[in-house]
């Protein structure tokens, strides 16, 4: 049983590396997030303990350019926290330790070393040890301590599983460097040190048999050990709250002012009477009339549909149990897959909605809804990858990666879109339940509080409200390495957010239309989808406060990122948007209809009992 940590860094550090063997492939999650597995050079077998085994022996001339250079980016990494990632078994080999309340934290993953200042306070993992004194010194864990536990499985070729892996990361300053004993001081390296310093790399391994772990929960530990759970039950509790206002908001403008209104208005005598309203019923020849730039919203609604199927049915697959930390890269390799194979509804929406604008131009409709927002979020990871290439990471997407990812697009999801945009042309238009008029009306001066921009700064508040705590979690999963598990919440949220999102952009909807402003198409676009710009200003927090990136390159690759990332949530949540105010548009208009109709037949009535009174005095005559 080889162990296999993940070693991302492991070559650019200058650790010890195992050449003898391929490196295991990976799958195209793994690869999009940057994720590089590499064969380790700490050897064990089953249910064979080793004690103080070497592994390598590193050594670093400062008056040599190349060795000092090696020397000087390992104390940068340990400024700086880096990380180790080991796996076994598919399984992450953890650092268990004890934090606040007495309860123990086990990392899936152990730093390379640490570093006391030159005031003598201990920063990151020196705390653990209270040897770790010397000021402006470097400690380096050199050595570790891997238990491994096991489960024996009756009536079961295997025998038995691995359930757990943990180890405790040390340091030792070895005297004899052919044997080493795993005693002494730790291995300490003055930042001021001048001259040659060896480093030896040893390791030991013992196997534990556990019976009251088994297989099926042998993630548990990790998972629960993480103090999360409190916060995000904190976060659903607050954001329901948003979403109980906003319904009660909704509820009272649909049950009370809008059948107030529509009680009134059956109550009318005459079409002239109707006249004489003011409010929303007075913009109904106007409501839906063509947004200006037609063309582009329906692009976004398109694209915006596409990853609004994709992020659903990823998060149901995931809480299900199918996108689950064990495997690694499903989650992003589900999602791309989903991408690709959703571009017939994204070409059938987006070809819809032109057609319902009064577009024609349906080729450049089909082109732009193929190749606009999916050409923008690759152009960027392009430039990101090339980044990444200049700078010889190892999270640098390979050229026949890229290559396959582009025969995706232009091979599946293409075509895929021209489908399904044929079929939303050849459909008829939707039906409005009202006419639009021929000469658009004016629209009269608006309040500060009813104009586009306030309305669609507000707007995104409340939505962004209901995520602002998930998405602390979404960052550090990508950018600190910590595992992201709570689905069954981000499910909860998802679906809170697409509430909020709906009902925050009905209210302002309603408020506009009482103000007799009907452009309500582009502006609910808007108004949701202004949660992405909350997202990215939160982005930037968190890069200055919770993030230690130094670099062009890597503040480059950060704000890179971030922007696809806001790019796809601003379609996605303006997606959301658009579609729950044409609903409430067209819901409260048809009732409308229904009242003109009845205007009119009141208004033959009163017109046909006019004409008989003259023949019923001729009779009489």
């Amino acid at each position: 049983m080889p162990s296999e940590p993940n070693g991302q860094l492991s070559t650019k550090f200058d650790f010890c590396a195992d050449e003898s063997e391929k490196r295991p492939s990976e799958n195209l999650g793994q690869v999009l997030f940057g994720e590089r597995i590499e064969l380790s050079p700490y050897k064990f077998s089953f249910k064979k303990n080793l004690e103080c085994q070497s592994v390598c022996l590193k050594s670093y001339n400062t008056e040599k350019a190349e060795e000092k250079a090696k020397l000087d980016f390992l104390k940068k990494g340990m400024l700086l926290n880096y990380q180790h990632h080991w796996i076994v078994d598919n399984m992450p080999v953890t650092w268990c330790y004890d934090v606040e309340d007495n309860q123990k934290f086990c990392n899936p993953g152990f730093p390379i070393g640490c570093y006391v200042t030159d005031t003598g306070r201990p920063k990151d993992a020196c705390v653990v040890n209270a040897d770790f004194n010397d000021k402006d010194t470097f400690y380096i864990f050199n050595h570790v301590d891997i238990t491994i536990f096991y489960h024996v499985v009756e009536n079961e070729a295997a025998g038995a599983r691995l359930v757990a892996a943990k180890l405790e990361p040390m340091s030792y300053k070895y005297t004899d460097m052919e044997k080493p004993d795993c005693k002494g001081p730790p291995m300490s390296l003055n930042n001021k040190f001048k001259g040659e310093v060896k480093i030896p790399y040893t390791y030991s391994v013992k196997f534990v048999e556990d019976k009251q772990i088994r297989w099926a929960s042998r993630w548990d530990y990790i998972l629960e050990s993480m103090p999360h759970t409190n916060i995000q039950w904190f976060s659903i509790m607050n954001s329901l709250v948003i979403v109980l206002f906003l319904s009660g908001m909704v509820a009272m403008i649909m049950l009370r002012t809008l059948h107030k209104d529509i009680a009134r208005y059956n109550q009318m005598d005459s079409v002239e009477d109707a006249q004489e309203e003011f409010g929303w019923k007075l913009v109904h020849g106007d409501v839906f009339r063509p947004p200006r730039k037609g063309m582009l919203l329906s692009v976004f609604l398109g694209s915006g549909t596409q990853i609004f199927i994709m992020t659903f049915v990823t998060l149901f697959f995931a809480c299900l149990g199918f996108l689950s930390p064990a495997n690694r890269g499903a989650l992003m390799t589900c999602a791309v897959v989903l991408w690709v194979l959703l571009g017939t509804p994204a070409g059938y929406v987006a070809a819809r909605y032109y057609k319902s604008f009064g577009g024609e131009k349906w080729k450049t409709n089909v082109l732009l809804t193929a190749f606009l927002c999916p050409g923008v979020v690759f152009a960027d990871f392009f430039e990101m990858n090339l980044i990444l290439w200049g700078e010889g990471s190892s999270a640098a997407m390979p050229f026949g990666t890229l290559v396959a990812i582009l025969a995706l697009w232009f091979c599946v999801s293409v075509p895929l879109t021209f489908i399904g945009a044929y079929f939303g042309f050849k459909k008829s238009g939707i039906e409005h339940p009202v006419r639009t008029n021929q000469i658009p009306r004016q629209i009269p001066e608006q309040s500060f509080y009813t104009k586009p921009l306030p309305g669609i700064v507000m707007g995104g508040i409340l939505p962004f409200g209901c995520i602002y705590i998930q998405l602390f979690f979404i960052l550090n999963s990508i950018w600190s390495h910590q595992m992201y598990y709570m689905f069954g919440f981000l499910f909860l949220v998802f679906i809170i957010l697409v509430i909020t999102c709906s009902e925050a952009t009905i209210l302002l909807c309603y408020f506009h239309l009482c103000a007799e402003d009907y452009h309500w198409q582009w502006r609910s676009f808007l108004t949701s989808g202004f949660t992405a710009v909350y997202f990215l200003v939160y982005a930037i927090y968190y890069f200055f406060s919770k993030l230690q990136i130094s670099g062009l390159a890597s503040t480059i690759l950060y704000f890179g990122y971030t922007m696809i990332m806001a790019l796809i949530f601003f379609l996605f949540t303006g997606t959301i948007g658009f579609f729950a105010c044409f609903w409430f548009v067209t819901k409260i208009y048809s009732v409308v209809k229904v009242d003109e109709m009845k205007a009119i037949l009141r208004e033959t009535e009163l017109f046909s009992a006019k004409c008989e009174i003259p023949e019923r005095d001729l009779s009489a005559g």
